[in-house]
């Protein structure tokens, strides 16, 4: 017997392009801030902005006030007007991804209201993605801001919040497509809350996976199973160095770095076990739409682990490109696969206006 969802194939599709959508925003933030070119457009202008440089001078004019910056003078001061053109791109890609991203959003949820096709359940949770989707868009360019006075590089803390509000729009969305398909379970005393218990690790990992890219602690200590030679680094021994000016001061002192590759270090080390045991322990006493869930989880975070060791070791003069950027989206899946479980185990949710709707 074919399944009913409560909403038609066009809205369940539609929400899934927006996830895949905000995934690819992820990204494409990750790759920006790993070829150093979140810097490169000074100002932000919502309408103007979608149009590129169409001749000469105006790619000249952008680049004059590229040289105003930090970055250009105390980094990038040998740099082309090629060189511009590059880290340009993609962050230019970076902020056509965000326009389109609303207009996906926006035109399909407009026509949809019209034609009252969805209702307040969906409108509610929609609305709690869009909110989040305006908090980490102006919490970016906060962080862009920091580093157009003094500093030639964004703010780590900063970049971590607009990373973390990404992730928090994300979820939002997840929560909303697995309301729409009723995943739900009759779950057994105790799956939930260890689920729970493997999402507050994660999301403290995910707090210092943006410390981590906003320190560039990678190139600090690219050893593995060592940090250059110790398991703790002898920073992180003294206690004299524990203080918030050295918080603060990362840039100066590698107290900070070291401390946060060390706790995402171990912080990966324990989602594995975890995870290990999850799978091992639990998989035949799951109900069967969780444990397609639990596999990917499984395979994800032992794939993201090798990521990581492997962005380690490959460093030379930066942080790979490629390994980088896979390591980033394997983080985020491996996020949204545990969200998915955490929903696929729950108990019935309850439907406000389940009658006022044809099912799909």
């Amino acid at each position: 017997m074919k399944k009913k969802y409560l909403y038609n194939k066009t809205i369940r599709a539609w929400l899934f392009v927006g996830l895949i959508m905000l995934i690819g925003q992820v990204i494409l933030g990750g790759i920006t801030r790993l070829t150093g070119s979140g810097l490169s457009i000074t100002s932000w202008d919502i309408i103007t902005g979608v149009v590129p440089p169409m001749n000469k001078q105006q790619w000249v004019e952008l680049f004059e006030l590229y040289k105003q910056t930090p970055q250009y003078q105390k980094i990038n001061s040998d740099f082309t007007l090629k060189d511009f053109k590059f880290i340009y791109f993609w962050e230019y890609l970076h902020r056509l991804w965000v326009r389109s991203l609303g207009i996906i959003f926006l035109i399909p949820f407009i026509i949809f209201l019209l034609r009252k096709q969805i209702d307040f359940f969906l409108i509610k949770r929609l609305a709690l993605v869009i909110i989040l989707a305006a908090l980490t868009a102006s919490a970016g360019w906060i962080m862009v801001q920091s580093g157009l006075v003094n500093k030639p590089w964004v703010n780590a803390y900063k970049l971590t919040l607009h990373f973390m509000l990404a992730i928090f729009t994300i979820g939002a969305m997840v929560k909303c497509i697995a309301d729409v398909y009723l995943m739900e379970n009759k779950p057994k005393k105790g799956h939930t809350r260890f689920v729970m218990t493997l999402l507050t690790f994660t999301f403290l990992q995910l707090i210092f996976a943006g410390l981590m890219a906003g320190m560039r602690a990678g190139l600090h200590y690219p050893t593995w199973p060592s940090m250059n030679g110790s398991f703790i680094p002898e920073v992180l021994l003294d206690g004299s160095n524990w203080t918030l000016h050295n918080l603060t001061n990362y840039d100066r002192f590698a107290f900070a770095p070291a401390l946060v590759q060390f706790v995402h270090r171990m912080l990966a080390y324990v989602l594995l076990v975890l995870t290990f045991y999850f799978y091992h322990k639990k998989r035949n006493h799951v109900h069967t739409s969780a444990i397609k869930w639990l596999t990917i989880s499984y395979l994800l975070v032992v794939f993201q682990v090798f990521l990581g060791i492997m962005t380690l070791l490959k460093i030379k003069t930066g942080i790979p490109l490629f390994y980088g950027t896979l390591h980033q989206l394997v983080g985020v899946l491996y996020t949204i696969s545990l969200l998915f479980l955490y929903y696929s185990l729950r108990k019935k949710i309850s439907i406000w206006s389940k009658k006022k709707l044809p099912l799909g």
